[in-house]
């Protein structure tokens, strides 16, 4: 049997409630992520969206994580599109390699039960 762990996450935002001014960054203002600047932007990995409850909501993984996280939050084809408001934290785990990649993201969705993740599902 092969034991799998899913690693710590490198990079935890969470939504903060903004005064003043609002961001230039989109994701900033419309979203309340202040902080994804700090999410690698060259290195690929596993993300993980969770809301308030900290209930995992959906699992993703890219080969440059910044700008993957950035089109969940602009593309209208994005898996979270219609749950974009519910995500309050977003946890960023940096894995290089694509084949590792997948088996944690496919760990990941199984083991933990990602609510709106529909691909790669077993346990049902």
């Amino acid at each position: 049997m092969i034991k799998i762990e899913i690693p710590n996450p490198d990079i935890v935002i969470t939504k903060k409630n903004q005064v003043g001014e609002k961001v230039e960054a989109p994701l900033s203002s419309e979203y309340g992520f202040t902080d994804y600047h700090k999410i690698p932007r060259d290195k690929g990995g596993i993300i993980l969206f969770f809301n308030a409850d900290d209930e995992l909501m959906y699992v993703g993984k890219a080969r440059k994580l910044r700008p993957r996280v950035k089109r969940h939050f602009e593309d209208t084809v994005s898996p979270i599109k219609s749950y974009r408001d519910e995500v309050y934290k977003i946890a960023v785990i940096v894995v290089d390699n694509p084949m590792e990649r997948e088996i944690y993201e496919t760990y990941a969705i199984n083991t933990l039960h990602a609510k709106y993740n529909v691909d790669k599902v077993f346990y049902k």
